[in-house]
Order: C-alpha cells, then structure tokens, then sequence
C-alpha cells in the first residue's frame, strides 16, 4: 500500500474517496483543516463524526492547524457576489495546510475530498491542489469522485452520520438556503401547473406560488 493524505471536509464526503483510493492501492490518512466551516458548534460537530467514523474505520486522522484569522481576512472580504474567487481562495487556504502537512510527515501523495460534491467547483478546486502540491514536491491524485456522490449519501445515511446541507462558510450556507427555496418555488409551481392541466379548480385545493 501507499502512503496517501487525503485532506477531508467531512465524513460522508469522505466515504467514497476512501474505499476508491483503498482498491488503488493507496493507504489514506486523514487530515482536517477547514477554518471556513461556520458557526463553530458546526464546525465541531463536523469534526466528531469525522473523528468517530475514522476511529471506527481503523484509518489514522490528523487534525492540523486552522487559521480563523486568516480566512477571515483573505477569504471573506471577497464575499458572495464572485463565488469563484471565493471558493478558489478558500481551497488555496486548506489545501495549502495540508500540503504542509503532507511534507512534514513525509507522505508523497496528496488528495482531497472537496470536490466530491457535485455542488463544489470541481476544476477549480483540482487545479488549486495540482499547484500547490507541485509546489511543495508533492503528488496531487485527482479523482473525479462525483459519479459515487449519491453512493456517498446512501451509505452515510445507513451509518446514521451526520448530513450537512451547506459547504461550509457562511456565505454557502446562504446560497444553499437560497437554492433551497428556489427549489421550493419550483416544485410548487409544477404542482400548481399539473393541477390546472388536470382541470382542478384554483379554489379548489390549489396551492398558490408563494
């Protein structure tokens, strides 16, 4: 087996990369570091269950440093208006911890679990970590783990884990409220669309678009 770090946003996320990297023929270790997850009680809980389901898995978990200071001075002043910026300065931040972290206990290769999610910005992200990686002598692995996302969620829902519904940062979990009720919106609106195609009376149980 080789030596992997594998940097983790989460659990669930985590799931998938795992087991995919194990049949490879790599041997993950897990590192923590994401000072952009908001309020703190969020921040922990996401570290428990990641803590708890590594414990459980028998797979070595580093908690490395997170500066708060930092990502509120150069991640959040750019704000919710360029969420490209954003989230490429905010995996520069951690990815750029575990690198550091990955040269000092001597591991070769490096990946992430932050683009699992078919919601995180998938290209930028990988070319944020091939950089940094090559910088600091590194390997960068770069999976597309996407296709197993709902995999992912299977199976964390099965282990009872806890399931987030927002990246991280407070101005994600803004935008997914906003999605959220966007969805919401949607979903009424085809409702009311059906019923008036099938001759229901607006008066008659209909749900008006809020």
């Amino acid at each position: 087996m080789t030596r992997l770090l594998l940097h983790a946003c989460c659990a669930p996320c985590s799931l998938e990369p795992v087991r995919l990297l194990e049949q490879e023929g790599f041997e993950p270790t897990i590192c923590w570091t994401n000072p952009n997850i908001q309020p703190r009680d969020e921040h922990r809980r996401r570290f428990e269950e990641l803590e708890c389901w590594t414990e459980a898995a028998g797979i070595p978990l580093i908690e490395a440093e997170e500066d708060w200071d930092r990502w509120e001075a150069t991640v959040a002043p750019i704000g919710a208006l360029r969420r490209e910026n954003r989230c490429r300065a905010c995996y520069a931040l951690r990815l750029e911890e575990a690198c550091r972290v990955a040269v000092r206990e001597e591991f070769t290769y490096i990946a992430t679990t932050l683009a699992v999610s078919p919601y995180q910005l998938f290209d930028i992200c990988n070319d944020v970590l091939g950089k940094l990686a090559r910088a600091h002598g590194l390997t960068p692995v770069v999976r597309d783990f996407r296709p197993w996302y709902p995999e992912a969620t299977r199976r964390s829902r099965e282990l009872g884990m806890y399931r987030q519904n927002y990246c991280g940062c407070r101005f994600s979990a803004a935008e997914a409220a906003l999605d959220r009720a966007r969805l919401r919106d949607e979903r009424k609106a085809a409702k009311f669309a059906a019923r008036g195609e099938q001759g229901v009376p607006a008066g008659d149980g209909a749900c008006p678009v809020a």
